[in-house]
C-alpha cells in the first residue's frame, strides 16, 4: 500500500498474521477513509500517528485524535511481531477505559523509535511484566524501536520504503498534544497489487 503524505511517500505491507487488521485497513483505504486526514500525533523517539476522523477538517488548536470509524478491533498480539523501527501498529484507549485492550478501528502509528541499552530493556521487562526474546533484544539495541509497547499493542504491518519520510516527519515542531504545528496530511492511501 502507498501512503502519500505532504512530506513524501511511504510504502507499507500488511501482515497476513493479523487478518482482521489487514482486511480492515484495506476496506478503509478502498472507501478513501484515510484521504486528507492529518498526521495528528508526532512523538520523537517513538513515531507518527494518523487515521483519526476528527482531523479531516480540524482547525488550528483543535484537540484531535479521538474519533475513529465507530468500532474497535480485538487485540491480536502475534509472537514475533514486535515494535521494531518501521513497524505499524494500532493505538487504543488506556487500560483504565479499555480493559479488553481493543484497538482503534482506523488509527495507526508507524514506529521510528530509538536504540535501547540492556539496562533499559531490563527495566521495561520488570515494569511491563513482559520478557523480550533474544531477537527483540538484539533488534532494539541495533535497529531500535518502541519496546514499551510490546505485548499490549497490535502490530499489523511494516514500512517497505519511505522511512526517510517518517524520520523527516518525526522531527517537526509539535504543540503540547504532539500535534504538528504545521499540518501534515495523509493525502491518499492507495492499494498496490
Amino acid at each position: 500500500m502507498l501512503l502519500e503524505t505532504d512530506a513524501g511517500n511511504i510504502t507499507i505491507r500488511l501482515f497476513n498474521e493479523t487478518p482482521a487488521y489487514r482486511d480492515n485497513f484495506i476496506k478503509l483505504a478502498k472507501e478513501h477513509y484515510f484521504d486528507s486526514l492529518l498526521i495528528h500525533r508526532v512523538i520523537a523517539d517513538f513515531g507518527i500517528q494518523s487515521g483519526a476522523a476528527d482531523t479531516r477538517y480540524a482547525e488550528k488548536g483543535d484537540n484531535v485524535g479521538w474519533k475513529g470509524p465507530g468500532y474497535t478491533i480485538p487485540a491480536h498480539i502475534v509472537p514475533g511481531l514486535f515494535h521494531k523501527r518501521g513497524m505499524i501498529g494500532s493505538p487504543r484507549k488506556p487500560d483504565t477505559k479499555n480493559e479488553r485492550r481493543r484497538s482503534d478501528g482506523s488509527q495507526f502509528y508507524i514506529v521510528s523509535g530509538r536504540k535501547y541499552f540492556d539496562k533499559e530493556l531490563d527495566e521495561l521487562e520488570e515494569q511491563n511484566n513482559y520478557k523480550f526474546s533474544a531477537t527483540q533484544r538484539k533488534t532494539y539495541k541495533t535497529v531500535g524501536g518502541s519496546p514499551h509497547l510490546d505485548g499490549t499493542y497490535t502490530v499489523f504491518g511494516e514500512v517497505i520504503s519511505g522511512m526517510n519520510v517518517v524520520d523527516k516527519i518525526v522531527k517537526v515542531e509539535t504543540d503540547r498534544q504532539w500535534r504538528p504545528v504545521k499540518d501534515i496530511r495523509l493525502k491518499r492511501v492507495t492499494i498496490l497489487k
